[in-house]
């Protein structure tokens, strides 16, 4: 048979398979991620039926779909969002590095697999999964609550450092002396910093440039406009997800919503190519063995996350329910564990790191929606029902007034 009419019959099963998973997962309730994973490690190298053709432009679509996901997340937030956030809940961002970032780094220093691979490591274990966090506070109904901003706000502190640990990871992964990795760092921290400047100085004379009535004009120069930056990004030994998100904090108001809309089937379709890529460099005859350690590395930090929602929503002066319902949400990783082991995959830094980090999410993107909804409760109940919640409590001398009324939004909320 013809090689175009072979690549056509993998590639559109490949789509089609997408599709009824995703379908399935709707179903189920819960993110597709997991499922597209399986299917690539059903189809990859180990599996039930390897694919050939079609490998590699599947490996193009897999980069085109981290930089969509990168870029609709940078659609999310204007820069003037970024830098309030930055200003108000850096402490909340740090502690989530520290808590979440420390375990993975431990745990590739205990296995001998060196510096590079615990740095590696750190991030897949730090970063939360916007993706499913968004789609869960969405079925759970809780995006008018309290502490749905204080998580928005650690995503969004996630999101702004991975425009710095990416071309660290990148420069790492090379093999790059140090004196160049300080150069590349130092591009890329200009660079951000250039584009937040201009962003908050000029995003609406960018925002005119970009904008169009007609869609089909409106998608091409985006799409273009990302592609293009991207490029020029990992050309300068920068990250191309990072050249992306900057393209998104760029553009604003009407242009980053009809973007947005214009995108999202895109984003959807290249973004889950980009999991069947990763699973099927991922051999499953190489996941036994590290399964014990992916799920004691997710058993700590779905403990250290919780930990770090909850001081975050304290510190905003929510009530204790708001608390643990934060620290449950934040506990799923995804997309970006995901970008960060497939990185170190391509370098062929440590032969293990790809299957654990496969393990490790396909746990906690399990487990991210049931802790969201039922970390609270459990907790309520652990604390015992006879006992008043702190925030029941006669104000003290120096309580805000928001600690006070909490309670009130509670009721109504957890019936």
């Amino acid at each position: 048979m013809h090689s175009s009419a072979i690549f056509l019959i993998e590639f559109g099963a490949i789509i089609l398979g997408l599709g009824l998973l995703g379908r399935l997962a709707g179903r189920l309730r819960f993110s597709p991620i997991p499922l597209y994973l399986l299917a690539g490690l059903a189809f990859g190298e180990g599996g039930l039926l390897p694919l050939g053709a079609s490998e590699e432009f599947v490996a193009i679509g897999a980069e085109i779909g981290v930089i969509l996901l990168l870029l609709m997340l940078g659609l999310e937030y204007t820069a003037s969002d970024l830098v309030s956030n930055l200003k108000t809940q850096y402490p909340a961002g740090l502690v989530d590095m520290t808590l979440n970032a420390l375990p993975g780094a431990a745990l590739a220093l205990l296995m001998g697999w060196g510096p590079v691979a615990a740095v590696v490591l750190a991030g897949v274990t730090w970063i939360s999964s916007s993706g499913v966090i968004a789609k869960v506070l969405g079925d759970l109904g809780r995006l008018g609550n309290r502490e749905t901003p204080v998580i928005l706000s650690i995503l969004v502190l996630e999101d702004l450092a991975m425009a710095v640990y990416l071309p660290i990871i990148t420069a790492l992964l090379a093999g790059v002396s140090l004196a160049a990795g300080s150069v590349t760092l130092a591009i890329a921290l200009g660079v951000a910093g250039l584009v937040l400047f201009v962003a908050v100085r000029y995003g609406r004379v960018i925002s005119r440039f970009v904008s169009s009535d007609d869609p089909e004009k409106l998608l091409l120069v985006v799409l273009g406009l990302t592609l293009l930056v991207a490029g020029i990004a990992q050309q300068l030994q920068v990250s191309a997800a990072v050249g992306a998100f900057l393209v998104g904090i760029a553009l604003s108001g009407e242009v980053a919503e009809g973007a947005h809309n214009l995108l999202a089937p895109l984003r959807d379709l290249f973004a889950a190519v980009f999991f069947v890529f990763f699973g099927l460099h991922t051999d499953p005859q190489s996941i036994p063995p590290v399964i014990l350690p992916a799920l004691g590395l997710a058993v700590v930090t779905v403990l250290t996350k919780i930990a770090t929602g909850w001081w975050a929503a304290r510190r905003a002066g929510i009530s204790a329910k708001g608390r643990w319902r934060a620290g449950g949400t934040l506990v799923a990783r995804g997309e970006f564990s995901i970008v960060i082991a497939g990185l170190a995959v391509t370098a062929g830094i440590e032969p293990q790191l790809g299957p654990l980090a496969t393990a490790y999410v396909l746990v906690l993107v399990v487990l991210g929606p049931l802790t969201a909804r039922y970390t609270e409760p459990i907790a309520m109940r652990l604390a015992g029902r006879g006992t008043p919640p702190p925030d029941s409590l006669p104000a003290q001398r120096g309580t805000p007034a928001a600690e006070t009324l909490e309670p009130m939004e509670d009721s109504g909320r957890d019936r």
